[in-house]
């Protein structure tokens, strides 16, 4: 059983930093990708950042390039992402979650995934 928990959000002033982290467990993550997503009220759910687990190689969004960085500890099973400049628009619930296999061209799509964490909110006032 795939376990995925995140922590790290709270409430930041614009231009501030948060750094997120999403504790897996429950597998051997060598071959997972994972990913964050973000979902503001009213919107639907955003892809945000994906690190592929065995490479290391990582895909961002348009909207947090330079801004975001996601990473990952093996030795922790964490993955991580860092937050820096942050805007009001980046209020949302973070999600992290996780594939076992996905195409490449899918790590924006949140149906790809099959395992997801509970949230954690972020709030950026102005």
């Amino acid at each position: 059983q795939v376990q995925l928990v995140e922590s790290g959000g709270g409430l930041v002033q614009a231009g501030g930093s948060l750094r997120l982290s999403c504790a897996a467990s429950g597998r051997t993550f060598s071959t997972y990708t994972l990913g964050w997503f973000r979902q503001a009220p009213g919107k639907e759910r955003e892809f945000v950042a994906a690190i592929s687990w065995s490479s290391g190689s990582t895909y961002d969004a348009d909207s947090v390039k330079g801004r975001f960085t996601i990473s990952r500890d093996n030795a922790k099973n964490t993955v991580y992402l860092q937050m820096n400049n942050l805007k009001p628009e980046d209020t949302a619930i973070y999600y992290c979650a996780a594939v076992l296999a996905i195409a490449t061209k899918a790590f924006g799509v949140p149906d790809a995934y099959d395992y997801w964490g509970q949230g954690t909110q972020v709030t950026v006032s102005s």
